[in-house]
């Protein structure tokens, strides 16, 4: 139980999808590697034995995937594992950037001139849509589709072996944000079903460490195969030509260890709380976005009709509880959800919040939050905020 009530002071962390906390055994592969004296492109012993620890890394994640080793880029991030496979993939070589509309800024960004694959209510890629967008490409150079695994925001799963398919119909090339999804693969979940059948073996993918529960400041493109790859970095030619400058050795070990504990762990636990908890989030009033589609088991994103979501984060912030508005990644900004709006929410946009249960939540942590969050609820709807709304 818990042992002290969440405050302003001792705030209890409920928004893994920004950051998940670290794994103890990130953190002691990561003190391991900080005791390392030695730059793994050097020759000399100190450097060898460096170099060993950063190969065994790469070969635990790229094993989760069914990859050899030549094939992981390691970056300083999704952002950036991302940018670099539009970079490579569409930019460098003439094709034409395919993304879903509920993609991550770290593409859309990054592609700015992309065209935009709608999605459903749900928030689920609408396949007619991509198969019209990917025929018009035929003549061309082809098409580069960029899609997320798990949206950050939703937690809905694509349909990846169905877009998959596509691609290789039409001889795209697929690239996955799988940055929210590589870290809590269950086996029997869309994106693991999809690794384990093969069907996403010509597509690269983008991880981050610390979305898995490794340190921030990691993360690694995973490549079809060894191939060469046009850097963004050129630097000294490190990771084969595909990204210069000397790899953050400590932070990588800590990802690899943090993705093979993930493996681990018994995610239904964390999607019982979650079902428990958006339980409670209806029962005061809340519309779960994505409930009835395959979602991340940890995530809620919670639409309180009427009450702006800048509203409701600083009244649980008062409270004493860490949840977001979606994406991390905005500045501290609290705006309108793109996410929300693709999926026709409209002022609903605005209107949702997120809560990603951390892999070491409690039950009694997510039974207070729910407490907290119906008193929430209770409150703007005494001041007439709230507002009946039982359909999407």
């Amino acid at each position: 139980m818990l042992h002290a009530p969440p405050s302003q002071h001792n705030p209890l962390y409920l928004d893994a999808n920004a950051t998940e906390p670290l794994r103890p055994i990130a953190q002691q592969a990561l003190n391991e590697g900080l005791a390392q004296l030695g730059n793994p492109a050097s020759v000399h012993t100190a450097g060898r034995k460096a170099r060993v620890m950063l190969e065994q890394a790469r070969k635990q994640l790229v094993g989760a995937f069914g990859r050899e080793a030549d094939s992981c880029v390691f970056t300083s991030g999704g952002t950036e594992a991302n940018t670099l496979a539009v970079h490579g993939f569409g930019h460098a070589v003439g094709r034409s950037i395919l993304i879903g509309a509920t993609e991550h800024d770290a593409i859309r960004k990054a592609a700015p001139e992309a065209c935009v694959i709608p999605v459903d209510q749900n928030g689920l890629i609408e396949c007619a849509a991509l198969e019209t967008q990917l025929a018009s490409h035929v003549a061309e150079a082809g098409a580069l589709v960029c899609i997320m695994a798990a949206n950050n925001e939703t937690g809905v799963y694509a349909p990846l072996e169905d877009i998959a398919a596509l691609c290789r119909q039409y001889g795209a090339h697929l690239h996955i944000d799988a940055v929210q999804a590589a870290g809590r693969m269950s086996g029997t979940d869309p994106f693991s079903q999809a690794v384990a059948s093969g069907a996403l073996v010509g597509a690269s993918l983008a991880l981050s460490a610390h979305k898995m529960g490794g340190v921030m400041g990691a993360g690694a493109l995973l490549l079809p195969e060894d191939r060469p790859l046009p850097p963004l970095l050129p630097g000294g030619g490190q990771e084969r030509g595909r990204r210069g400058g000397t790899p953050a050795l400590a932070a990588h070990l800590s990802m690899a260890a943090a993705l093979v504990e993930s493996q681990q762990q018994e995610w239904s636990r964390l999607q019982i709380l979650r079902d428990e908890l958006e339980a409670i989030c209806c029962h005061a009033g809340a519309v779960i976005m994505g409930r009835d589609v395959p979602r991340l088991p940890n995530t809620v994103s919670a639409l309180l009709p009427g009450v702006a979501a800048q509203m409701q984060l600083m009244a649980l912030d008062i409270e004493g509880y860490c949840v977001s508005a979606g994406s991390a990644c905005s500045s501290g900004k609290v705006a309108r959800s793109h996410v929300l709006e693709a999926m026709g929410q409209g002022e609903g946009a605005g209107q949702a919040i997120r809560i990603s249960l951390p892999w070491n939540v409690q039950a009694e942590h997510v039974r207070a939050f729910g407490q907290a969050y119906s008193r929430m609820a209770q409150r703007f709807a005494e001041r007439g905020l709230l507002q009946n709304r039982t359909t999407l």
